[in-house]
């Protein structure tokens, strides 16, 4: 059964091969698809295509049907081709000729889209909730690690004294940056294409500002054609949002591999927590890092796959589309996974304590000196000269109790404070309980 069919069936094969693992993705859809519709029908009532009655069998039709796929009673029949279809099917079963009026004045390209920017947009959300819980711990372990120091690196080596606190802070502070990019997803994803229908618009007098108020978007795309071309737009800028948190979630994953290493051991977790070998008993692998990392490294190449799915696609819609939700779709479980169980693991994370004692770690100091000298009145040229011949000469003892950086950022001033206040502006942007009351006006009233 299909929205568009009339007396010719599709070969099995072709049917098969187009529709794809649409099926699955649409029972995600579902319950967006019914609160588009419920806006739909508002409007269409509005402009005389529904009578009031109409309009509330409707209304009642479609919450039924949301609280059924709420309750994880709602599916896909067989032979049914999609969500849409399924929505309308079950309402025109149930209450008769009016269910086939619902379709009025939209496509099913444009009831898609719409049904896709409500998902992104309840996605963005639940990534912005994670977000804000990982970042909390971050800032927690900062402050707490904040005088507990560890050798920094560049090239891999070692290169001057750093701190868990610094270290930690940093994973924090780039959480901020990365809100950036995803509340950019979001405004995007916060546009109304309801009523662009196959792309060209309706000879029907559409409120497209109505439903874009009924559905708590923050503006609609006004070009019908640049609605439709939203899709795959819309994607490629959410797979970018996705790939800088998974960036950040990736360099923390590496950094903890390697600091759980044995010739590291800077900070271990509990056993429980670990995975073991089946012939060595002394094993405790990284295996949640391990696939954090890998997963990541997944989440980052999105962008390069929805940018070469949209390469050659004309203005319009084209099936080419349908294959965004195979990437985007598995993309933001897979990112969710990651961010829960790198707050679930840092939870449990044990910092070991004065590593920067260790004579091993005595050539990290070097700049140190090298600045005491300056301070003391000589040639920063003439000091860094100094300090590396007594290196080589294996004349180098520094003080290795003593560290003071006093600027903003550094292991002395971590400027928790001012972190906090960029995450509290960055989660400001985001209109997430408005966008809740316009939903539970549709579902309540």
């Amino acid at each position: 059964m299909k929205l568009w069919q009339k007396n010719t069936d599709s070969k099995k094969e072709v049917e098969n091969f187009t529709i794809g693992r649409d099926p699955e993705f649409d029972l995600l859809l579902a319950p967006f698809d019914v609160l588009g519709s419920m806006a739909h029908a508002i409007m269409l009532e509005k402009i005389g295509l529904l009578n009031p009655a109409e309009l509330q069998i409707l209304l009642n039709g479609l919450r039924e049907i949301y609280f059924e796929i709420e309750k994880s009673e709602f599916i896909i029949e067989q032979g049914v081709e999609d969500v849409h279809s399924q929505v309308e099917f079950l309402l025109t079963q149930r209450y008769g000729e009016v269910g086939k009026k619902l379709h009025s004045g939209r496509s099913r390209n444009d009831q898609v889209l719409v049904d896709l920017k409500l998902f992104y947009r309840a996605a963005i959300r639940e990534i912005n909730e994670e977000v804000q819980e990982l970042f909390d711990l971050l800032i927690r372990l900062s402050e707490k690690h904040k005088n507990d120091l560890m050798p920094g690196y560049t090239h891999t080596q070692l290169a001057m004294p750093s701190s868990f606190g610094l270290w930690l802070g940093s994973f924090a502070e780039s959480l901020t940056e990365d809100m950036d990019l995803l509340f950019a997803a979001y405004r995007l994803s916060n546009k109304n294409p309801l009523g662009s229908a196959a792309g060209y618009g309706s000879s029907f007098p559409l409120d497209r500002t109505l439903t874009t108020q009924l559905l708590g978007f923050e503006d609609l795309h006004h070009n019908v054609i640049n609605a439709q071309n939203s899709r795959g737009k819309t994607e490629r800028n959410l797979a970018f949002a996705m790939a800088g948190l998974a960036g950040t979630l990736n360099k923390l994953a590496a950094d903890v591999c390697l600091f759980m290493n044995q010739h590291f051991g800077f900070i271990s977790f509990p056993d429980n927590l670990t995975t073991g070998s089946s012939i060595m008993p002394h094993k405790k692998n990284p295996d949640v890092f391990e696939l954090i990392r890998a997963k990541t490294n997944q989440i980052q190449s999105l962008p390069n796959q929805v940018t070469l799915l949209l390469t050659n696609t004309t203005t319009g819609y084209h099936r080419d589309l349908q294959l965004l939700k195979e990437a985007i779709f598995p993309g933001i479980e897979t990112l969710l996974d990651c961010i829960r169980m790198s707050t679930f693991m840092l939870k449990e994370v044990k910092v070991k304590q004065d590593i920067l004692k260790d004579s091993f770690y005595k050539h990290v100091f070097s700049v140190e000196v090298v600045n005491d000298l300056v301070l003391q009145g000589m040639a920063f040229r003439d000091a860094y000269k100094k300090v590396g011949l007594d290196i080589e000469a294996g004349n180098f003892q520094p003080d290795q109790s003593k560290v003071v950086h006093t600027h903003e950022g550094s292991i002395g001033k971590l400027c928790l404070e001012e972190i906090k206040e960029k995450m509290k502006v960055a989660e400001a942007q985001f209109d997430f309980e408005k966008v809740s009351k316009k939903i539970e006006g549709l579902l309540y009233h």
